[in-house]
């Protein structure tokens, strides 16, 4: 029988060898006993799914399984964001929600994400109760079979995050935007919102395939290049890609260079706290950007650091004020709506930003690198087999490493990989350079990050990290 792990996002799989209708009723029979013992069943569990091969099948299959159970179901009648998901579990007092998606893995990936009854991702604490129900051979009953109702779920998902967003400002602006749903389960949500409202905009990789030819489904660089290349052929004020699911978001200048997750976070928190003045407190996953920090303490806002994973930071909005919390993947989220990332969201306050400060996005950009001191990123993902992760962060970690490349290591941290900071040149920022080494909790792969004060610097750390790995 196939081991099923769940990761920092539920679980996943390559489809017909992991990714089976088997392992599916599997992993929902296990949510359904996690629900008939912790939550009220009678609230019932809400149930989407994305464009993914097989999705909408395996969406029916977890439904069939919870019903069965005993607890009522309400399925998408459609393709779905994940973080619409997420709401109408709020909105509608569901007891938690199934999205069947595997975000931005590969075309041959697919996966269960389970949220909470707040309407966002399950906290540790659910996520390890439900991996002890997967170790029970017992099916849950709750009585007789309940009721499969499909429902619409974007309708009041669409209306709902409207509300956050100045879209007469947005038009009166009259910037145009090109949008990327790069085949995702947010295929069409922004051009309706768009056309609702006037606002110019050129739209690519809307329709569904499966396969998401070329790309894996996540917005940063190489699978962003058809939006680069729309932006400046178009004469675009900005581009706005979500990723598989939409519940990330990745962005495009108007002269078509990347805009990462990091910089989007760091104008949207400045932006809220200069216009909006939102209260509550920052936080980020730990291989996000030190400029976080540095806006959070300009304004005195304390800045939390949680472990990689989302559910992380939505642990953190059920204890705290949270107003803006953030991942290096592009998961942001507010607690003003719900604890979960949410790229369309974002895509439109992004939108507002430009419009309320009547510039482009890479001239947001570059005023925040200003005033803030030059902050570059970057990340290699590296394909190599378990003997040779294990030794590379086991080296790591050992006293006895002091330089990655041509860098002495100041100091190191060990909460989740490795981040080992550098006396590497700091070029004015203030702002240290370091290198996170990380096994990923969703692939068969190292992750190597860093942050410099250039975009060559980063490169050249990168490479540096990727040597020290492949060592042996």
């Amino acid at each position: 029988m196939t081991q099923i792990k769940f990761g920092t996002d539920g679980w996943r799989g390559l489809i017909a060898d992991d990714f089976t209708f088997e392992n599916v009723r599997r992993v929902a029979s296990a949510i359904a006993g996690y629900v008939l013992k912790n939550e009220d069943p009678k609230r019932g569990i809400i149930v989407g799914y994305d464009t993914r091969f097989l999705s909408d099948r395996a969406a029916r299959v977890v439904a069939e399984v919870i019903a069965a159970a005993g607890i009522p179901v309400k399925l998408a009648s459609d393709y779905v964001p994940t973080p619409a998901v997420s709401y109408n579990v709020k909105k509608l007092g569901a007891a938690g929600g199934v999205m069947v998606t595997s975000s931005h893995n590969p075309w041959n990936w697919n996966g269960v994400k389970f949220k909470g009854k707040f309407g966002g991702s399950a906290t540790p604490a659910i996520m390890k109760a439900i991996e002890q129900e997967m170790a029970s051979p017992q099916t849950p009953r709750n009585g007789a079979p309940a009721e499969i109702e499909e429902i619409d779920l974007k309708a009041a998902y669409v209306e709902a995050i409207t509300q956050f967003a100045d879209l007469e400002m947005i038009r009166n602006a009259k910037f145009k935007f090109a949008i990327d749903a790069m085949y995702g389960s947010g295929r069409g949500i922004l051009p309706r919102i768009f056309d609702a409202n006037g606002i110019s905009y050129v739209a690519i990789r809307q329709e569904v395939n499966p396969l998401f030819p070329g790309i894996n489904p996540e917005p940063i660089l190489p699978h962003i290049s058809m939006l680069q290349e729309t932006v400046v052929k178009e004469q675009c004020h900005a581009g706005l890609a979500i990723d598989g699911d939409a519940d990330r978001i990745g962005a495009v200048a108007e002269d078509g260079s990347f805009v990462d997750s990091h910089k989007c976070m760091s104008v949207l928190l400045n932006w809220l706290l200069v216009r909006k003045q939102w209260p509550g407190d920052v936080v980020r996953a730990f291989n996000t950007t030190g400029m976080l920090d540095r806006i959070a303490a300009k304004h005195g806002r304390k800045l939390h650091e949680t472990s990689i994973g989302f559910k992380y930071i939505a642990d953190l909005m059920m204890e705290h004020e949270i107003l803006i919390g953030g991942e290096e993947s592009g998961g942001i989220g507010y607690s003003r709506f719900i604890p979960e990332r949410d790229g369309i969201l974002n895509a439109l306050l992004l939108a507002n930003v430009m419009a309320e400060e009547k510039k482009p996005l890479g001239k947001l950009v570059s005023d925040l690198q200003q005033e803030y001191g030059p902050h570059y990123y970057g990340r290699r993902d590296l394909h190599i087999s378990d003997e040779i992760k294990n030794d590379a962060i086991r080296r790591v970690s050992g006293a006895e490493t002091k330089k990655i490349g041509a860098y002495n290591i100041l100091r190191k941290e060990n909460r989740d990989g490795l981040k080992s900071y550098l006396d590497a040149p700091k070029n004015g920022s203030g702002a240290d350079a370091w290198v996170l080494l990380r096994a990923s909790g969703t692939e068969p792969l190292l992750r190597c990050y860093a942050e410099a004060a250039t975009a060559a610097l980063v490169e050249e750390i990168l490479e540096s990290g990727e040597r020290f790995v492949r060592q042996t």
